[in-house]
């Protein structure tokens, strides 16, 4: 058996677990699941249906939202179908090819929602740093351009990791201890040398992730920067109140991100179950609240939702 165990094999299923070690609460743990993701769908097609309607809203910083929108819807429907059938109905089976379909999916959208969120700072520097040349700087076919860029930057770096993957031979225990792909657990299960896998993997994700956030950190220095020389108050007041937004999604956003990225390399001592609750946190909380952050904190947009939601 134990040599049956370490015996590489061609390709086949690999089985994902759910959350370990709570496999017998599964049932209640779908609740959530359920409800939070019903919870961002309605929201984050809201969003889209309202922008899409309201000519008003056609500007770049509503185009920028609906980017980010598109990106929640993608994020988590590429995971929390799969992984309710592994709740509701213990299909925990999953092909090679459609495992490494979902981490390239998933982990594109992701680095692509990190382009948006830094495509919206630059929104916002612009905005406050030079007002009278918004409309000149910032049109709807340039954002479409940083779109588009932003979608082939995530391709190009993604791509790498399942064709890596996929070169790799497999032991025949193929029991992945999460509710979805995740590249550092599938590279795990290798019985060949897998360093040049996990190496570009911590790179990539070191290199995107100091990038975005220079970039974004750069742009609040020169809004800092320029709000301070405002010597009304209420200026003030005004210029930081049309960045809270932003501010909140990009904390939501980085934060569980970053902890569950380095907990789930670089800390042995934290249980599975902790793993991927991190990672259900940033696949299910975080695409909830960035459309209701914007309803909230967005007057004009809060104001068209309610034209909708509040209509005899």
């Amino acid at each position: 058996m134990a040599a049956f165990n370490l015996t590489p094999s061609g390709p086949s299923t690999f089985i994902l677990m759910g959350v370990p070690g709570l496999e017998a609460a599964h049932g209640w743990i779908s609740i959530p699941f359920s409800m939070f993701y019903i919870v961002s769908l309605l929201g984050n097609f809201m969003l889209l249906f309202v922008v899409g309607k309201e000519q008003t809203l056609h500007k770049p910083m509503y185009l920028l939202v609906c980017m980010l929108a598109l990106t929640d819807i993608s994020m988590s429907t590429s995971v929390i179908p799969k992984a309710l059938c592994i709740f509701w109905f213990n299909l925990k089976h999953i092909t090679m090819g459609g495992c490494l379909t979902q981490m390239f999916f998933l982990h594109t959208v992701i680095v692509i929602q990190s382009a948006v969120l830094v495509t919206m700072a630059f929104d916002r520097y612009v905005a406050i740093c030079n007002p009278l040349r918004y409309t000149t700087i910032l049109t709807n076919a340039r954002i479409a351009k940083l779109g588009l860029l932003g979608l082939i930057r995530a391709v190009l770096i993604i791509l790498p990791m399942p064709l890596f993957l996929s070169r790799l031979p497999f032991c025949a225990n193929r029991i992945i201890p999460h509710i979805y792909c995740e590249h550092i657990a599938v590279a795990k299960m290798s019985c060949g040398d897998s360093t040049v896998t996990r190496m570009y993997g911590l790179v990539t994700a070191f290199v995107v992730i100091v990038l975005d956030l220079t970039l974004i950190a750069l742009s609040y220095g020169l809004i800092i920067r320029a709000v301070l020389r405002i010597s009304s108050k209420e200026a003030h007041q005004k210029a930081l109140n049309t960045c809270t937004a932003h501010i909140c999604v990009m904390l939501i956003s980085y934060s569980p991100c970053l902890f569950s990225y380095m907990t789930q390399r670089f800390s042995q001592g934290i249980s599975s179950h902790v793993h991927v609750t991190l990672s259900n946190f940033y696949l299910l909380v975080t695409p909830m609240l960035n459309p209701i952050i914007y309803g909230v904190k967005t007057k004009e947009f809060r104001d068209k939702v309610g034209k909708y939601t509040c209509r005899r």
